[in-house]
């Protein structure tokens, strides 16, 4: 396999996995292209590789810059805009999994909080959804507990020592 079609099969692939992680298969595709890219990317240049729109470009280049993950980036003497992604896995990892937590776990808690804390008057349905709402309200914070542990902890230097020691 030749790089054009080893490329163009791995910007593919990650734009089908994005749509299973809750993001646009175009948002995936960019982030993908910009991650195996061995230089900053003009938004023009991302236009053509993928075949898509100034605003499909532009809007997902501003989603993936809220997250974290990608980088505008000067270069001298150029008026067009380049853009980067954050090469270093572990992370682009601890982002993703903060953004993640602050987009879809944070408003699970928030509703599940609410809805389990309803008075139920004693019928065995309301018991039982109460009983299921809580349990699902301490799972999902112990996760989410886990995560911040797990992002905080690599984000200090002790944290960053343990880890290079596993490796």
């Amino acid at each position: 396999m030749d790089f054009a079609t080893a490329k163009n099969k791995f910007l593919q692939t990650w734009g089908a996995l994005g749509s299973q992680w809750g993001i646009n298969k175009t948002m995936a595709q960019i982030h993908a292209l910009l991650m195996v890219s061995d230089e900053a990317i003009s938004m023009e240049d991302i236009m053509q590789e993928l075949q898509i729109s100034r605003g499909n470009a532009s809007m997902n280049l501003r989603a993936l810059m809220d997250w974290g993950i990608v980088y505008k980036e000067n270069k001298p003497g150029e008026r067009r805009e380049f853009f980067i992604a954050e090469k270093d896995l572990d992370e682009l990892a601890t982002k993703i999994a903060k953004e993640r937590s602050k987009r879809e776990i944070k408003p699970a808690l928030k509703m599940l909080k609410e809805v389990s804390s309803i008075q139920a008057n004693e019928t065995p349905a309301e018991k039982h959804f109460v009983e299921q709402t809580k349990k699902l309200y301490d799972f999902v914070g112990r996760a989410d507990e886990m995560i911040d542990k797990v992002t905080t902890y690599k984000d200090n230097w002790l944290g960053k020592l343990m880890i290079k020691l596993l490796k």
